[in-house]
C-alpha cells in the first residue's frame, strides 16, 4: 500500500528519518547541548548574581559596611596580596585542606572497598561509621588540641575528622553499585576473590568514586574555617576570622570567594581528569 493511501485512510506516516535525527530541544529533559550553550549559561550563572551584587551595593539600600561592593573587595584583595601576605595564606590553607582530605582518602579507599565487597565487613564497620558521621567536627576540636596539640596537625585532623566518614560510606555505596553481573560472570570464569576484587569490583567503581573524591575535596574546604580556630595564625580560614573582628567585611568577603575560587578550579581539575580517564568507558556504557 502506498503512503498516498495511507494518509487517504486518515494513518499517521512513520516519520522520516531526517526528522528523527533533528537536535533535541534546548529545555529536553536530560537532553544534550552544544559546548559554546553550555559555556554560555555557566557564564550567565556566574556573571549574574556579580551584577546583582554589584547594582545592590549600589542602590544604596546597603550599608557598605555590611556589604561592600565588588570594587571594595577587589580593592581589598589587591592590598592584602601585597601587604598582608595572601599567597602565603592561599598556600597554607591549600595544604591544610589537601593534606587532610588526602589522609581521608588512603584511609577510606581500601575500607570503603572492603565494606562494600564483604558483608561481614559492613555488618561491622557500617554501623559504627554512621553513628561517629552525625557527630560534628567542630565538637572535636577540644579533643584534638589535648591529643594532637596546636601545630599543623590539629589542622589537618579537623579536616580529616569532617571528610572521612562520609568518604568511606561512600565508596562503600560506589563499590555496591558494581552489577552483580559482572562479579558472577568472573566468578564462572574461576576469578578468585582476591581477582574479583583487584580485577572486577575496583575497575569498575573507579569512575564513581573518582566523582565521590571530588565531592568530599568540597567537603574538606567547608571545614577550613573550622580548622583554622585551632590556634591558627595564618590561612584564609583564619584571615576571614580575624577579619569579623574588625568589621572588615570587604576582607571577609575577600576570603570567601577566594575559598570558592580555588575550589571551583580544583573541580574542575577533577572534571577533567574524569573525563581524560573514563570518558571512553562511560560513552561505551
Amino acid at each position: 500500500m502506498s503512503t498516498t493511501e495511507h494518509a487517504s485512510r486518515g494513518k499517521p506516516l512513520a516519520p522520516r528519518v531526517s526528522d528523527r535525527t533533528h537536535s533535541p530541544p534546548l529545555w529536553a529533559v536530560r537532553g544534550e547541548i552544544s559546548r559554546h550553550t553550555y559555556v554560555a549559561f555557566a557564564l550567565a550563572g556566574l556573571i549574574v548574581p556579580l551584577l546583582a551584587w554589584w547594582a545592590l551595593s549600589r542602590s544604596g539600600f546597603a550599608n557598605p559596611t555590611f556589604l561592600p561592593g565588588p570594587s571594595a573587595v577587589v580593592q581589598r584583595l589587591a592590598s592584602w596580596w601585597t601587604d598582608d601576605g595572601l599567597a602565603e595564606d592561599i598556600g597554607i590553607s591549600v595544604y591544610r585542606v589537601v593534606g587532610g582530605w588526602a589522609l581521608s582518602a588512603a584511609i577510606a579507599l581500601p575500607l570503603g572497598l572492603l565494606i562494600g565487597t564483604f558483608r561481614p565487613v559492613q555488618a561491622m564497620l557500617e554501623p559504627l561509621t554512621d553513628f561517629i558521621r552525625y557527630m560534628p567536627a567542630v565538637a572535636f576540636i577540644p579533643l584534638v588540641m589535648l591529643w594532637i596539640g596546636i601545630d599543623e596537625g590539629s589542622k589537618i585532623a579537623i579536616i580529616f575528622i569532617g571528610t572521612f566518614f562520609q568518604m568511606v560510606l561512600m565508596i562503600a555505596e560506589n563499590v555496591r553499585a558494581v552489577p552483580i553481573s559482572q562479579i558472577e560472570a568472573a566468578q564462572t570464569m574461576g576469578a578468585t576473590r582476591e581477582e574479583l576484587v583487584r580485577l572486577v569490583i575496583f575497575p569498575s567503581s573507579k569512575p564513581a568514586i573518582m566523582d565521590t573524591l571530588r565531592i568530599t575535596m568540597g567537603w574538606a574546604w567547608t571545614y577550613l574555617v573550622v580548622a583554622e580556630l585551632v590556634a591558627a595564625n595564618s590561612g584564609l580560614g583564619y584571615a576571614i576570622l580575624k577579619a569579623q573582628r574588625y568589621l572588615q567585611t570587604d576582607r571577609i568577603f575577600g576570603g570567601i570567594l577566594l575559598i570558592g575560587l580555588i575550589g571551583l578550579v580544583i573541580d574542575q581539575a577533577f572534571r577533567l581528569v574524569h573525563r581524560l580517564c573514563f570518558g571512553k568507558w562511560m560513552t561505551k556504557r
